[in-house]
């Protein structure tokens, strides 16, 4: 942490947590949006070794990969291979194992990390808060208690405790 300066350029006495990335991400950065010529992120990482990728599993119709902008420590996602949208667009076999490797995820989580609950969620279009729209993905996201402390509400930041490297080695090593 550094100390900050306030509006004059003064020291303000707080300590800031920066967070940099998420504005990258905002602008949208890995995001395939209207405006860039960015291929689909979820398209593009299967391609890529587990490592190089963050994937923790590989199954036959989908996979599990972390979140490169995570809301908590741990926070994967669950995609289809195939480029298709909407829940209604899998085959019946892609909807099972989603399913099955979000039970897995969270079996997985509670092995590694102890997490006291999940939020588990897709979002279906653009107006849904899909960030990625065009690429269906359950979001398994494992919670703790006090985890939504004075961070994210005042400093809009969450303070990731462990490299997304080392999350996606010990999920993928006890998988």
């Amino acid at each position: 942490m550094t100390q900050s300066v306030d509006g004059a350029g003064m020291p303000d006495g707080w300590q800031r947590l920066w967070a940099p990335h998420r504005l990258e991400y905002l602008r949208g950065e890995n995001r395939p949006l209207t405006d860039n010529d960015i291929s689909c992120p979820f398209c593009r990482i299967p391609t890529l070794s587990d490592e190089e990728g963050l994937i923790v599993v590989r199954g036959e119709g989908a996979y599990v990969v972390m979140n490169l902008y995570p809301y908590n420590p741990g926070h994967l996602l669950v995609c289809a291979y195939r480029h298709v949208a909407d829940l209604t667009d899998l085959t019946v076999a892609e909807r099972n194992e989603i399913a099955e490797l979000t039970s897995h995820a969270m079996q997985t989580l509670r092995k590694v990390s102890q997490p006291g609950g999940f939020n588990l969620g897709m979002n279906q279009g653009a107006v849904s808060g899909a960030g990625i729209a065009d690429h269906i993905h359950q979001h398994v996201v494992p919670r703790w208690a006090g985890d939504a402390n004075f961070m994210p509400i005042i400093g809009h930041t969450k303070v990731l405790p462990q490299l997304l490297a080392q999350t996606q080695a010990d999920l993928a090593a006890a998988w």
